[in-house]
């Protein structure tokens, strides 16, 4: 594939898609053709989407990776998919749906079949999962709740000025797909992991990560161990879930653009 390749770039939740911007910048700069929809209901900025929360109320997995499927059907051939959070989930799915020709997924959201969630995770999942009625509902982090999430292994300040810079609502309904997904024999979820004939994947862990801890991201790994297709697993240490947006962004996206040249994109 040639490095005009198009990229598409999938946020998870409580982010916004305006995150992605350095990683755009430098994708580009490198030859690639990037681009960041956002979901549905997504406002063209932070702003405009924390005033209408009400846009992205009742979304799933499905009604997400189906929109991201609908962009990639736009493209003049299959895109590389690069996801963080949720959107790593989503990046898995597009790829073993053959929608994709290869994926990083960034602190991946649990995929059905890996058994555990750790308490630490549900706690960081507690501003969704708190209420039942969130499920239909778009709900928002305040700062000690991404401080705890997404914040955890940065300065008081700067988990601060990502907080304020690009925090918007989010579906509560994804949350509680993940959570339940191994109580149903179908899920949003489910990803099939042992197929043969997809195209390469990257999980990246952060080491300090609350939301995802590397435990869970080993665990997806690991049922990937059946399939011939490729499937690499990196663990930054000491990194938390804000490792896309914060001051060490370079590190991942550099590592992410390394891979994908090992791998002939």
């Amino acid at each position: 594939m040639k490095k005009t390749a198009p990229v598409v770039f999938i946020h998870g939740l409580w982010l916004h898609a305006t995150g992605w911007t350095n990683w755009l910048e430098m994708f580009e700069s490198a030859g690639y053709d990037p681009m960041a929809p956002g979901y549905p209901g997504d406002g063209a900025s932070v702003r405009d989407t924390r005033l209408h929360p009400e846009r992205l109320a009742g979304l799933g997995i499905d009604d997400l990776t189906a929109a991201y499927t609908k962009t990639i059907a736009g493209l003049p051939t299959k895109p590389i998919v690069i996801g963080h959070s949720l959107g790593g989930l989503i990046a898995q799915k597009l790829l073993a749906r053959g929608t994709a020709a290869a994926a990083v997924a960034i602190n991946p959201g649990q995929i059905k079949g890996v058994l555990r969630i750790p308490l630490v995770q549900l706690r960081s999942g507690s501003a969704a999962l708190g209420r039942p009625g969130n499920r239909r509902r778009a709900i928002s982090l305040n700062a000690r709740q991404f401080r705890f999430g997404f914040g955890n292994a940065l300065s008081d300040a700067e988990s601060q000025e990502l907080f304020d810079r690009w925090t918007v609502p989010g579906p509560g309904r994804p949350a509680f797909e993940v959570a339940m997904s191994n109580l149903r024999r179908t899920s949003p979820a489910a990803v099939d992991t042992r197929l043969d004939e997809r195209g390469p994947l990257l999980l990246i862990a952060g080491g300090a990560d609350h939301i995802v801890p590397p435990a869970v991201v080993k665990a997806a790994s690991d049922l990937y161990a059946t399939s011939r297709a490729t499937t690499d697993h990196h663990v930054f240490p000491g990194r938390g879930h804000s490792m896309v947006l914060d001051h060490g962004w370079r590190d991942v996206a550099e590592y992410s653009l390394d891979w994908l040249n090992s791998q002939g994109f």
